[in-house]
């Protein structure tokens, strides 16, 4: 999940994170965050497979803003 310059909230699933949060840095990932730099990395949830991270992609679109911060403020043991 990334946090954009406007407090916005981002979330993707991707196999390779340091190559994907580097073109969302260079604003070459999505049209979202281009207009929305910089980027911050805040959350990073491992799933094994590529069908459970797009469920979970899927699941965490669906929360609201202040339910998507609110997990956020969660400490790492309850994510």
């Amino acid at each position: 999940m990334l946090r954009c310059r406007d407090g916005s909230v981002y979330t993707g699933a991707t196999n390779d994170l340091a190559r994907r949060l580097a073109r969302h840095q260079q604003g070459r990932a999505s049209a979202y965050t281009r207009s929305r730099l910089p980027v911050e990395l805040v959350l990073v949830l491992p799933v094994r497979g590529r069908s459970l991270a797009l469920r979970r992609e899927s699941a965490l679109k669906r929360l609201s803003h202040a339910e998507k911060m609110a997990l956020l403020r969660l400490p790492r043991a309850c994510r």
